[in-house]
């Protein structure tokens, strides 16, 4: 009884939390695509970001005082509010959302993420994502490209134009490269090589780099750890989430990354292919290891 009530005190909180910075969000950038001048366009997307960024440090002071959850987390204390990563994670359930926002909060720039167009007609959501800049992707099929060549490169070359936004502002891109949260179901059924991970999409990873044309300073290969196992958001609002362990790993992207032609050059593909795959079976040793030394600490 007092996990529900608890989970329904923070859900109600997060909520109010949530429509409270919608409000200045939206504001701020209907003035922003009003106004003249890139200058100023950027110091209201920056205002807009702030706010953002106080929604995410509200949820994150309800869920320090209210929920019992230990978080260690490792790897954050040299990152830079200023700078432009691309930030990639493994995933197993939604609470990982609240977790990475948790972990960067202060520590690096509000991340976003490439989102499909359709999206945008999301009630409140879409809004909120279209003033916060975040990238907005239309991609072909290769059913479509087959009809049309034409229509090859297209996708990548206009979000590129998209992202000339971010040119000098402070911004961290986020991807899932898993593409959904990990089950054992789907890890048999696709038949991963990993023990704790599913198969890593490379091609989202070469879309992000490239769609920012070399902008980005580093990669942050983050690795989330549930020790107990993970649980559902409503468990971890009931406080049924006792541990999470998150380390953060500054990597360098190399250079040609920005430049190559994912979908048309095959050795290029290859080279990206076999770089995240390098960078999931050190991720899939490392949970095993986090979850070892966890489980010897206790």
């Amino acid at each position: 009884m007092f996990g529900l009530l608890r989970g329904t005190v923070v859900a109600v909180l997060f909520a109010l939390n949530t429509v409270f910075w919608f409000i200045p969000i939206i504001i701020l950038s209907v003035i922003k695509r009003l106004l003249p001048g890139r200058g100023l366009q950027r110091v209201l997307a920056r205002m807009a970001d702030g706010c953002a960024q106080t929604w995410v440090g509200c949820n994150k002071l309800f869920s320090d005082v209210l929920l019992p959850t230990r978080f260690d987390v490792r790897g954050v204390e040299t990152l830079d509010t200023k700078a432009q990563y691309f930030i990639c994670s493994n995933h197993q359930t939604w609470n990982d959302i609240h977790v990475l926002q948790k972990t960067f909060y202060g520590k690096a720039p509000f991340f976003k993420f490439f989102l499909k167009q359709e999206l945008i007609w999301v009630p409140v959501l879409g809004l909120a994502w279209w003033g916060l800049d975040f990238p907005f992707m239309r991609r072909s099929t290769a059913a479509q490209i087959a009809k049309n060549p034409a229509l090859r490169g297209k996708d990548i070359e206009t979000t590129r134009k998209t992202c000339e936004k971010y040119e000098g502002v402070p911004v961290a891109i986020f991807n899932f490269l898993e593409g959904t949260r990990f089950t054992r179901a789907k890890h048999d059924q696709q038949g991963s090589p990993y023990q704790h991970l599913l198969k890593p999409k490379a091609g989202g990873f070469a879309f992000t780099l490239s769609a920012m044309g070399g902008r980005l300073h580093s990669l942050l290969d983050v690795t989330i750890v549930y020790p107990e196992g993970a649980k559902t958001f409503g468990q971890f609002l009931a406080g049924q989430v006792k541990n999470v362990i998150v380390e953060v790993k500054q990597r360098e992207i190399p250079a040609a990354f920005a430049k190559g032609d994912y979908e048309g050059d095959p050795l290029f593909r290859k080279t990206v292919q076999d770089y995240v795959a390098a960078l999931w079976a050190e991720k899939d040793q490392r949970i095993g290891q986090l979850l070892s030394e966890f489980e010897a600490g206790t």
